[in-house]
């Protein structure tokens, strides 16, 4: 297997991943929006998740200085590049499921 493959295969097959990739394509969401749109994960699992596509620079968190602090979580352009990942798995399912 290609190396490369395998990694992205292990990082897009963690629970809830895809999920909140999906979330994530329709625009910047705050923590509780994509909390509301994904109501079975615990939030230390989303957490955990964001943390993580924040380091694979999946997604990126903007920190706006107002009062109080909002923060945003929002694909860069790597997590766009999933988009056509995340609809052949949408139609995969659709079709099979």
């Amino acid at each position: 297997m290609c190396p490369k493959y395998e990694h992205a295969a292990e990082m897009l097959g963690k629970k809830w991943t895809g999920m909140i990739v999906r979330v994530l394509l329709g625009g910047p969401k705050r923590f509780k929006a994509i909390k509301e749109q994904i109501p079975d994960m615990s939030d230390k699992m989303l957490t955990d998740r964001m943390k993580e596509l924040e380091h694979c620079q999946i997604i990126k968190r903007n920190v706006y200085p107002e009062m109080p602090v909002r923060i945003e979580y929002e694909l860069t352009e790597k997590g766009r590049g999933l988009e056509p990942v995340i609809q052949s798995i949408q139609d995969w399912g659709e079709h099979w499921y």
